[in-house]
């Protein structure tokens, strides 16, 4: 069973991390990384981790892993400072009462889930795609003021 459960974090880190679009490809991928299997077991894994499909921006189709979020409740979630810990975040840029959030791939979810569920008044709430978070601010929110109310937990922050 350990085997397995490394295989599946093996091949959740490769779909992150790459832009494959065959099983001939995953598997390829997860030999370099140790593990031998057959296109069976490969399908059988992809249907337990709930990947799909989805155009990259390249126009291609890629396999893309889903937002965890959606399929698993966290009972004690990250605080924003604990995830902008790990190299995930980006920039942040302002128009108006929105903002936006720009990330590397597949860390968005997860970031916009802890901004939600953190104490920072001047935000209603987020939608998050895969790099991106959009960000609505409250009708008389400053930008200023939500930089540093962010800034407080997300270090580096300008």
């Amino acid at each position: 069973m350990k085997i397995k459960k490394n295989r599946l974090e093996t091949l959740r880190m490769i779909i992150s991390s790459r832009e494959l679009g065959s099983q001939e490809e995953l598997l390829a991928a997860l030999q370099e990384e140790g593990f031998k299997l057959t296109q069976a077991t490969l399908s059988r894994d992809l249907k337990q981790l709930k990947v799909a499909k989805a155009a990259s921006m390249s126009g291609n189709y890629v396999y893309v892993l889903p937002n965890v979020t959606m399929y698993k409740r966290v009972s004690t979630p990250n605080k924003i400072k604990e995830m902008m810990q790990v190299p995930g975040f980006k920039s942040i840029t302002f128009s108006g009462n929105m903002g936006v959030i720009k990330t590397r791939p597949g860390y968005a979810s997860s970031i916009a889930y802890n901004i939600d569920n953190s104490d920072i008044p001047q935000i209603i709430g987020t939608i998050a795609g895969d790099d991106t978070i959009f960000i609505v601010l409250q009708e008389n929110a400053h930008p200023q003021d939500v930089t540093n109310a962010l800034s407080e937990v997300v270090p580096n922050l300008k």
